[in-house]
């Protein structure tokens, strides 16, 4: 739908077709050019002055949209002008050419004015489309982490510390990678049978990615294992355990160090995750930022405020 042009405006547009045309074949020409209707145009008598012509032919355009975008285009082609073909070689040319140049001042204020008025219209529009996509794309976010956290949930009562729940749970995690828009690289067997492990990359850095979905806490040898995994590559590699148990004071205690290349999660980062309070590639960044100044590779759920 056009947007209705105020009854001021219109009263500033009629002023300045009246200033810019002397002549009415001068006036009628540009009418026709700016679109206005032939038939309204044949109803014009040339014994009527050219304010009763624009009195008839205004509100007649004001009556729709189409009427008001050609006065809206109209105003813009008037405000436009920098020369009066018609209003030269006349006695008082001068007067004129004033009395035009002034007419089309003030609407090409007035424009301004409406353009400034459509951007921020516009904007504000944009700004509550964007908000409302946000909205349907929380609600959609959280249906979807619901339904991951329902999985595990199950998963976890029903599979954990056994070898089916250990391969179903690194099918949820590297599903739910794919779902945080994490680049990954799912772990997988060689044709002779030998498994390599899957990985994360998260702001350039790949993570090599250890899952454990047993009943008990993660020990030192785990660690241990991890780690000589981690020196065998190139060195902008490091290591997330991921332990749904939890992990041992020991474990912790040896995996921390400085610049140690591993990162310990357990279940409830993952959970904090799933609850949408926190994205899963921001916990990654905070356990990192925190081992890189405290020299420690497990960060609490409960100490996150603080690091």
């Amino acid at each position: 739908m056009a947007q209705r042009l105020s009854a001021h405006f219109v009263l500033v547009i009629k002023e300045a077709l009246q200033k810019s045309f002397w002549r009415k074949p001068a006036l009628k020409t540009f009418l026709r050019s700016s679109g206005v209707d032939g038939s309204l145009l044949g109803q014009l008598s040339d014994s009527e002055s050219k304010r009763n012509w624009l009195d008839f032919l205004i509100p007649k355009l004001e009556d729709n949209d189409a009427g008001q975008l050609l006065l809206e285009r109209m105003a813009r082609d008037l405000a436009s002008q920098r020369t009066f073909p018609d209003l030269m070689n006349w006695e008082d040319t001068d007067q004129k050419l004033a009395d035009a140049k002034s007419a089309v001042a003030a609407l090409k204020e007035l424009m301004e004015r409406l353009d400034t008025n459509k951007e921020e219209r516009k904007q504000v529009a944009e700004r509550r489309k964007k908000g409302e996509e946000q909205r349907l794309a929380n609600i959609r976010s959280q249906s979807s982490l619901a339904m991951f956290k329902e999985r595990l949930d199950k998963l976890a009562t029903e599979s954990l510390g056994t070898t089916h729940g250990g391969y179903a749970f690194e099918k949820w995690f590297y599903e739910f990678m794919d779902f945080c828009e994490i680049e990954n690289r799912k772990p997988y067997k060689t044709p002779d049978g030998r498994q390599i492990d899957g990985a994360l990359t998260i702001d350039g850095t790949t993570y090599h990615g250890e899952l454990k979905f047993e009943a008990k806490l993660t020990e030192v040898t785990a660690i241990d294992s991890i780690l000589s995994k981690v020196e065998d590559v190139h060195d902008n590699t490091m290591a997330i355990l991921v332990s749904m148990g939890g992990i041992s004071e020991g474990a912790k205690t040896k995996a921390s160090k400085p610049k140690s290349p591993l990162l310990l999660l357990d279940y409830n980062h993952v959970y904090v995750a799933l609850g949408g309070v926190i994205s899963f590639a921001d916990i990654v960044r905070r356990i990192r930022r925190h081992g890189s100044h405290e020299g420690k590779a497990y960060l609490p759920v409960a100490d996150f405020s603080g690091s």
